[in-house]
């Protein structure tokens, strides 16, 4: 096994957790640049009301794209597996 190979390999496994982090992160950013504009519109500022929209938004991500998330990194792991033997032999 060469340093391209193991280059190869963090890279694979640094744009696959981009990819499967991407839907979770991006809908708790959006949620909170919404709720913070709402606070600071109304000048509220109650600290349980800028959590517990990210946490449903998040838990509403994860029921919607989880499967496809959890079908990416194992197929993604296969892949790794697979290519071990012939990475070391």
């Amino acid at each position: 096994m060469d340093a391209q190979q193991v280059f190869t390999f963090g890279q694979q496994g640094l744009y696959m957790l981009m990819l499967v982090a991407a839907p979770v992160l991006l809908t708790v950013l959006l949620v909170g640049v919404v709720v913070s504009v709402f606070q600071a519109a109304t000048q509220i500022n109650e600290a349980t009301l800028s959590f517990v929209p990210k946490i449903v938004a998040a838990v509403l991500v994860m029921a919607v794209a989880g499967p496809w998330m959890m079908t990416t990194l194992v197929e993604y792991i296969q892949r790794t597996l697979q290519a071990i033997p012939s990475a070391v032999g």
